[in-house]
């Protein structure tokens, strides 16, 4: 896996990574909007990227403002495909029950990953081999001192 990929960028306020090793750069917003409580809006960034072939951006949201403000997005990650051209935008929702939350241009709003990604090809066959989950799904190993086990060994 390369530990570099160059991604071609338009935009005044590209992308900052905030600390050496950090995964996610800031994304910021380049419009003002306020979000009352409950409500959602799609806020632009400004900003457009080219990205190689064989990566993917993802646009997270960013744990401070989860944390202190309730803010998130919407389609987290959103996904940004090596092909789209045009600009990033971020659908926040302010989940507090009270409070509005205002952003301002220059606000850091949200997180941009680049991954590389694996292109599948999806090959149809009759039925899909044993595992040891199954067809567990959503919440089917419980939240509260449930025993995980790994290959088969209990933890």
């Amino acid at each position: 896996m390369p530990d570099t990929a160059d991604v071609l960028i338009t935009g005044a306020h590209p992308p900052v990574y905030a600390h050496p090793g950090d995964a996610g750069a800031d994304l910021v917003a380049a419009e003002a909007v306020t979000l009352g409580p409950g409500e959602r809006a799609t806020i632009g960034t400004g900003t457009a990227i080219a990205l190689p072939d064989g990566f993917v951006a993802f646009v997270m949201p960013r744990s401070g403002l989860a944390a202190r403000h309730g803010i998130t997005i919407v389609n987290a990650p959103g996904t940004v495909d090596a092909g789209y051209r045009g600009e990033i935008r971020v659908t926040l929702l302010n989940t507090d029950r009270e409070r509005a939350f205002e952003v301002a241009p220059g606000d850091r709003i949200a997180q941009l990953v680049i991954q590389p990604v694996v292109r599948a090809r999806f090959v149809p066959v009759e039925s899909l081999p044993g595992s040891h989950r199954g067809e567990g799904g959503f919440g089917s190993t419980g939240y509260r001192g449930a025993t995980a086990t790994t290959e088969g060994v209990t933890a």
